[in-house]
C-alpha cells in the first residue's frame, strides 16, 4: 500500500506533562488541561533536543506536497475517523478502562474515504490492516483537486496549470510571499494559514478578500531561542517580541519533532499582534511571467495585485488594494 508524508498525530511535548481536572484553554469542549512540568521528557532527551533547531509553530492546518497523476500535487490532511457508534464505544472505554485494550472492528468501525485517500507514513499495520492511533484516528492524506469544494481554501494557494504554489517564507531577515514551483516542495509538509483557518490569528485577508498561503514546516527558525527550562521559556513567551508565537517546534538531528505550546504553560493563544505579523514583508508575484488562468477568489490573484510592494509590518498590508 502506498504511503505518503509522515504524520505524527501528536508531536510529543518537550517536557513531561500532567493532566489537570479543569477546562482546557485551547479546546472549549475539553474538560481537562495538559500542562508542562519542569522536567524534559525522555523522548526529548533521547532526540538530543539540546542541539535541535528551534522553529516557530505556525497555527494552521497540515498539508503535504507529493506526486499525484504523475504531477506535483498539494494533499490535505484527512484522518479516517470512527463512526458515531464506534466513537461512542471508544469514549466509554477511555472513561471506564474496564479492559486493558480496546478492540476495533476495522472493517466496520471507520467512515469510508475516497479511493484517492492514502495513509500516512508511520501508521501501524497488523496483518495488512491499518491500525488507529491512541485517539482512534488513522492519519492520512487526500489530493486537493482543482474543483474540490471541501478544500477550496487549499485550492486557492495552488495552480496546477503552472505547477505553482503560494508560499510565505523567510528572505534574509524579512518575510516574502511569492509563488514557487510545486516541484520544489515535493515531500515537504506545510501549514495552510489564512482567512478561513483556525480563526485567522495572523489577520490574512478579509471576509470579502479571503487570502491563504502555505508555510513550510521548519522554515521560520527562531533566532535566539530561550534555554530549555520552564522559567526561561515562560519569560520568553511572555516578554520577548519573538516569543509572541503559538509555540516552538524543535527539529532534532534524527528527524524527531518535539514541541511546546503556549497552552502547556497556561499562556494565551491566539493573541494580539503575533510575531509573524510584526515582521517586514514583501510580495513578489508577477503574473506577466505566466499564462495563468485564475478564479476570482484565487489567493495568488489577490496578492498579485500587490506585487512588488514592501511593508514595514505584515499587519500593514492594505487588503482593500488586493480587491479587483
Amino acid at each position: 500500500m502506498q504511503r505518503l508524508g509522515s504524520v505524527q498525530q501528536k508531536i510529543p511535548c518537550a517536557f513531561c506533562s500532567q493532566v489537570r481536572d479543569e477546562p482546557a484553554t485551547k479546546r472549549a469542549s475539553q474538560s481537562f488541561r495538559v500542562v508542562a512540568t519542569g522536567e524534559l521528557s525522555a523522548k526529548a532527551l533521547q532526540a538530543d533536543i539540546q542541539h535541535a533547531v528551534a522553529t516557530e509553530k505556525v497555527d494552521g492546518t497540515c498539508c503535504y506536497v507529493a506526486k499525484y497523476k504523475d504531477l506535483p500535487y498539494l494533499w490535505a490532511r484527512l484522518d479516517r475517523r470512527p463512526t458515531k457508534q464506534a466513537e461512542k464505544r471508544f469514549r466509554k472505554f477511555q472513561s471506564t478502562k474496564t479492559s486493558t485494550e480496546f478492540t476495533w472492528n476495522l472493517d466496520d468501525d471507520f467512515r469510508p474515504v475516497s479511493d484517492s485517500w492514502v495513509p500516512a507514513h508511520g501508521v501501524a499495520q497488523i496483518k495488512g490492516q491499518l491500525q488507529p492511533d491512541e485517539n482512534g484516528h488513522i492519519p492520512g492524506w487526500v489530493p486537493v483537486e482543482k474543483e474540490s469544494k471541501s478544500y477550496c481554501w487549499h485550492c486557492s494557494t495552488v495552480n496546477y496549470q503552472t505547477g505553482s504554489a503560494l508560499v510565505l517564507k523567510p528572505r534574509a531577515a524579512n518575510l516574502e510571499i511569492t509563488a514557487v514551483p510545486l516541484a520544489e516542495l515535493l515531500e515537504q509538509t506545510l501549514e495552510l494559514v489564512g482567512t478561513s483557518v483556525n480563526g485567522n490569528p495572523y489577520g490574512l485577508g478579509t471576509k470579502k478578500i479571503p487570502v491563504h498561503v502555505l508555510v513550510s514546516h521548519g522554515s521560520l527558525q527562531i533566532e535566539k531561542p530561550p534555554a530549555l527550562n520552564l522559567t526561561d521559556l515562560t519569560t520568553w513567551f511572555e516578554e520577548s517580541p519573538e516569543g509572541k508565537v503559538e509555540g516552538i517546534v524543535w527539529h532534532c538531528a534524527n528527524g524527531t519533532l518535539i514541541k511546546l505550546h503556549r497552552h502547556h504553560l497556561g499562556l494565551q493563544w491566539p493573541m494580539p499582534d503575533p510575531y509573524l505579523t510584526a515582521r517586514p514583508l514583501s510580495i513578489s508575484i508577477d503574473l506577466t511571467k505566466y499564462e495563468w488562468d485564475f478564479e476570482t477568489k484565487s489567493s495568488i490573484l489577490a496578492l498579485a495585485r500587490l506585487n512588488g510592494k514592501q511593508f514595514d509590518h505584515f499587519k500593514d498590508i492594505p487588503w482593500e488594494d488586493a480587491e479587483s
